[in-house]
């Protein structure tokens, strides 16, 4: 059995992505995009610079929105 990796990303990507959890742009402030969504705790910050978010900032977003890495190629399956 094979475990996907999760592997950088661009930035457009992982809003589209996060939108479809439920997430809003609530405002971008130089190279940083601010989603928000009622019912969690912080928001989720993510860099447009460089244009591929590191795998390290993915895992720490996936874990403040809580959803499973099941659902993260789920969802990212969905926008291919």
């Amino acid at each position: 059995m094979s475990t996907r990796k999760i592997v950088p990303v661009h930035h457009e990507t992982l809003v589209r992505l996060f939108e479809l959890e439920g997430f809003l742009v609530k405002r971008q402030r130089g190279d940083h995009i601010i989603m928000t969504k009622p019912g969690t705790r912080r928001p989720l910050v993510i860099k447009t610079s460089p244009r591929k978010v590191p795998t390290t900032h993915i895992r720490t977003n996936m874990t403040t929105a809580g959803i499973s890495r099941a659902r993260y190629f789920e969802l990212l399956d969905r926008l291919s």
